[in-house]
């Protein structure tokens, strides 16, 4: 577990709350009694609610979870076992379900993403190795994904989570394949169906459970985490039904243990605070879930990326507090301090080692045995 620079925050009135090593400084007492109380998700409320400030944000909470994890109240076991129940036993992301991280964080407006993202509007994590700044590594991202399937002109692709359609932009443009994405973003279907209506690109607004299809490859990037973890075998058996004998699935996936017994109580504070705020229903898989076992798929390959999302969640915030002014009158400071929690505390979490993420390759056998 990598370890964190300490952040030097001012304030008269300050007062210094001691968790082992990690020094906190909240300015207020409602701060100090949502950080006993609920930790680092009481940390983000109050920080919603501009009760405390820090120079750099990053890295206090990169100090918060990489340090002991701190005792937590009964409130906080009780929110997380309601979380655990609810993974377990309960499925989110039936029916309508589907559509609702389209519609409560993909929908806020594609001018809020414009100004964070780079120009190919890729929101996930760049791939760093040579590049300079975002925009070339999320170019060179697209490019690795590419070469990782062995694209061949002429080939059908499907892009599960197609996002602005970026993934199929590049590889239609530059590799000559025919896409059909899936997503499930109103806002993003229109934006991806307007960039690519010269290319041979099929942009569908649609739930992956209600699609059916055949083609020579499959990519997803960063959608399984919406998927749900009572959802993660079926989504592999569809991805596995819908990919030809012989083809190759691309998977870049966040990976995480969070609300279980053996979780890291810190970053489950985080995970619930996310998925209040950004992402509703959202679910890191863990990794041994990314087997595709019950599929008549194996993995081919596995890199680890994790310390280039530091740096792509970095540069989304540069972007996002340049670009603020152009946006505040439609979304307010406390969204802004929101999304400032959001972007900081992602990179904190990569940073410390809670949470990872990989590129996986898999490739489906020609005689369609399905393992055990």
């Amino acid at each position: 577990m990598s370890s964190c620079p300490t952040s030097n925050a001012p304030g008269d009135h300050a007062v210094a709350c001691n968790s082992g090593s990690v020094s906190c400084i909240l300015q207020s007492p409602e701060a100090q009694r949502h950080w006993a109380r609920d930790g680092i998700y009481g940390l983000g409320e109050s920080w919603m609610n501009g009760e405390w400030t820090v120079d750099h944000l990053d890295d206090f909470l990169c100090q918060i979870m990489s340090g002991p994890t701190p005792k937590i109240s009964w409130l906080s076991w009780v929110r997380l076992l309601g979380a655990a129940a609810k993974t377990r036993f309960v499925d989110q992301q039936a029916g309508k379900g589907a559509f609702r991280i389209g519609e409560a964080h993909y929908d806020l407006g594609n001018e809020l993403f414009e100004i964070m993202l780079d120009s190919s509007m890729s929101y996930t994590c760049g791939y760093w190795k040579d590049a300079t700044d975002l925009e070339e590594a999320q170019r060179h991202k697209l490019d690795v994904l590419c070469r990782k399937l062995e694209l061949e002109r002429g080939m059908q692709v499907l892009d599960v989570g197609c996002g602005w359609g970026n993934f199929a932009h590049h590889a239609a443009t530059h590799y000559g394949v025919e896409v059909t994405g899936l997503t499930v973003s109103a806002e993003q279907a229109d934006y991806a169906k307007n960039r690519c209506a010269a290319l041979p690109v099929n942009i569908l607004l649609q739930d992956y459970r209600t699609f059916d299809g055949h083609f020579d490859r499959i990519v997803s990037i960063e959608m399984i985490e919406a998927v749900g973890r009572r959802n993660l075998p079926r989504w592999y058996r569809d991805i596995d039904r819908w990919l030809r004998p012989g083809g190759c699935f691309a998977l870049q996936a966040i990976v995480g243990e969070t609300i279980s017994r053996t979780s890291d109580r810190r970053l489950d504070q985080y995970i619930l605070w996310l998925v209040r705020h950004i992402f509703p229903d959202g679910c890191l898989p863990r990794v041994q879930e990314l087997s595709a076992r019950g599929t008549s798929m194996r993995i081919d390959s596995w890199e680890r990326i994790s310390g280039d999302y530091d740096r792509t969640l970095l540069a989304w915030y540069e972007r996002f507090e340049q670009g603020w002014n152009t946006i505040s009158d439609r979304y307010g400071e406390r969204f802004r301090r929101c999304w400032q929690f959001y972007l900081l505390g992602c990179a904190a979490a990569f940073r410390s080692g809670l949470v990872d993420v990989n590129q996986i390759v898999y490739r489906k056998s020609s005689s369609q045995g399905v393992r055990p």
